[in-house]
C-alpha cells in the first residue's frame, strides 16, 4: 500500500486547490482514508477523513471550506480546498488504514498504517 499525493502548490489567500492521493492496493473502498497536515515548528493535525460507507468529517479549521471524496474505482482520494488561508500552509499527506483495522473511521493518526510522502500547500495573504 503505497499513497502518492499530488496536487499541491502555491496559491494566494482566498484560492482553491483539490489535491489527489493516488493508492496502489486492492480492497481500496474498504479503507478508512484521511489526510492530515504538518506546518513547521507544529504538531501534525488531521484535517479530514472518508470512511469506506462515506461517511466524512472535516477539522473545525477546514470545515466549510474542503470537501473530502474518493473514487473507488480509480483507488483515489481527493480534497477540494476552497478559501485557502495563509493558515492552511502545510505539508499534507494522505494516509490510509490497513484492512484488518476493525476500529472507528476518525481523524486519529494511530489508526492510519499507511502515508505517503506528502504534497507541500503554500498559500500567500
Amino acid at each position: 500500500v503505497k499513497p502518492v499525493e499530488s496536487g499541491g502548490g502555491s496559491v494566494q489567500a482566498g484560492g482553491s486547490l483539490r489535491l489527489s492521493c493516488a493508492v496502489s492496493t486492492y480492497a481500496f473502498s474498504r479503507r478508512c482514508m484521511g489526510w492530515f497536515r504538518q506546518a513547521p515548528g507544529k504538531e501534525r493535525e488531521g484535517v479530514s477523513m472518508i470512511s469506506s460507507g462515506g461517511s466524512t468529517a472535516y477539522a473545525d479549521s477546514v470545515q466549510g471550506r474542503f470537501i473530502i471524496s474518493r473514487d473507488n474505482a480509480a483507488n483515489t482520494l481527493y480534497l477540494q480546498m476552497s478559501s485557502l488561508k495563509a493558515e492552511d500552509s502545510a505539508m499534507y499527506y494522505c494516509a490510509s488504514t490497513g484492512l484488518g483495522f476493525s476500529g472507528v473511521c476518525a481523524l486519529v493518526a494511530d489508526n492510519f498504517a499507511y502515508w505517503g510522502q506528502g504534497t507541500q500547500v503554500t498559500v500567500s495573504s
